[in-house]
């Protein structure tokens, strides 16, 4: 079992927590009165909205937020992003994935900003030249229909998947977009073009079915209409929290690894509210939000000492995680998303 020093150390995708502490509730300085900052959110309205809206509570700013489909989550939001990088209207992207980030950074559209909330993250998840900084994570998991699959008969891996026995029961969100977009290159990067390939000529063989987003396979699964499906943690855990008949697989944990998403939040080039950017961006960065978004329905993994980690989701040291280089399946979402639209008959 890996140990967390020895995950950080290969650049694993594990999420951190920072040591800013949010201050206690006070009313807002006087020169903070009527200033605003936008925020473009791709992490799922439900979760962030209350984070935001504390904010605002806390700091007097009005925080204009504007959230991502479930369809094209983080996309949409990044190629708007690139499409007003002549005139930014947006001064902070929260993303729920790491791809989308690498990719506006690599087209100019992030500015550097060193968060004093950095301090203590580790360095895998603290872009060296202040471009982004990660914070608490979802892992990619398989769920299945606990009244249809047992335990033992549950994939545990992503590879499982193509196994006949799994014909028309599998379920996926659309690779073009969101954490699965990220999930498809990483594996991509990982387990090189011909594995890959053929893995989704498999899938797509086995009638796999292509749905629009995660909590749709989710609800596809809990309802019994998929046995099986790839999703996000935070998906899951609202059917388990609701009583449905659904449970997971952190999969691949003795080869490829468990994929690990942290969020990333980036201060835009060029913002219309720069001062007010930086200081949200400290916020979020704060043990404070972790706490928050772990002890939500989001469960997302915190690894900052004295953060009561998520109910339902293994401890991080618990598992191995998937280990990547961010640059590198950023690199491959254009390629990889193009391969699989032939393949997969999107």
């Amino acid at each position: 079992m890996p140990t967390l020093s020895r995950v950080v150390a290969v650049h694993a995708f594990v999420t951190f927590a920072a040591v800013a502490v949010i201050g206690c509730r006070s009313s807002a300085p006087p020169e903070e009165a009527g200033r605003t900052v936008t925020v473009y959110v791709s992490t799922d309205r439900v979760f962030s909205e209350p984070i935001l809206r504390e904010y605002e509570k806390r700091s007097g700013v009005k925080v204009d937020a504007v959230y991502d489909t479930e369809e094209t989550k983080s996309t949409g939001l990044a190629n708007r992003l690139l499409a007003e990088k002549a005139r930014p209207q947006a001064d902070v992207f929260w993303s729920n994935e790491p791809v989308r980030t690498l990719v506006l950074k690599s087209r100019d559209v992030l500015a550097s900003y060193r968060s004093p909330g950095a301090k203590g993250i580790p360095e895998a998840l603290v872009d060296p030249e202040g471009f982004w900084t990660g914070f608490s994570a979802r892992l990619r998991v398989i769920a299945y229909n606990t009244k249809t699959v047992t335990p033992d008969d549950a994939p545990q891996s992503v590879f499982d998947l193509s196994d006949p026995k799994w014909k028309g029961q599998v379920a996926m969100a659309d690779p073009r977009f969101g954490s699965t977009s990220f999930h498809v290159a990483a594996l991509y990067a990982l387990a090189g073009d011909e594995k890959m390939d053929d893995f989704f000529r498999r899938l797509k063989a086995n009638g796999v079915r292509i749905v629009d987003g995660n909590s749709v396979v989710r609800d596809l699964v809990a309802r019994g209409d998929a046995k099986v499906g790839l999703t996000d943690t935070d998906d899951v855990n609202v059917a388990v929290e609701a009583g449905q008949p659904i449970a997971m697989v952190l999969p691949d944990r003795n080869g490829l690894g468990v994929p690990v998403m942290p969020n990333m939040v980036s201060l835009i080039a060029n913002a219309p509210h720069g001062e007010e950017a930086r200081k949200l961006i400290d916020y979020l960065l704060s043990t404070g939000v972790e706490r928050q978004l772990a002890q939500s329905e989001a469960v997302q993994i915190p690894l900052h000492s004295g953060v009561p980690g998520p109910k339902h989701i293994p401890s991080i040291d618990t598992f191995k995680p998937m280990t990547l280089d961010y640059a590198k399946a950023a690199s491959r979402v254009e390629d990889v998303t193009a391969r699989l639209a032939t393949i997969l008959g999107l």
